[in-house]
């Protein structure tokens, strides 16, 4: 059986982990941290800590996923870099990869319509 390309050591394909959170949030743009926060937890209902937030970021921006922009009003924006962007997206597809499995091993089907966004699990197959 081949193998794919294995995750970035720091990512996960848990969909609360706080780097695939955090470089969710800033596809959409520069954010800080607080900003990070509140978007994070709108879009997922995951609460971070500081603590867990900024050793994430810490540990994001090491690697290169994510670049600090200049202090605006005492807080620190960052942004998602080149390589943030290709590590987020072989984690989503490593995620859709593994719930495609649970799905189908399941019974469930995902149709394609687009409810918010994404698909969404309308009914078992017979």
């Amino acid at each position: 059986m081949a193998r794919r390309r294995a995750l970035p050591a720091h990512l996960s394909v848990r969909s609360n982990d706080p780097s695939v959170l955090i470089l969710t949030s800033l596809v959409s743009g520069s954010k800080h941290g607080w900003a990070l926060t509140k978007d994070i937890e709108e879009f997922s209902g995951v609460a971070l800590g500081p603590g867990t937030l900024y050793g994430a970021i810490t540990r994001l921006e090491e690697r290169g996923l994510i670049e600090p922009l200049p202090v605006e009003d005492r807080r620190r924006p960052y942004r998602i870099s080149a390589n943030g962007r290709a590590a987020l997206t072989e984690a989503v597809r490593e995620m859709r990869t593994l719930a495609d499995t649970g799905e189908r091993r399941l019974g469930l089907r995902t149709l394609a319509r687009s409810v918010g966004g994404g698909s969404r699990v309308l009914g078992s197959m017979p």
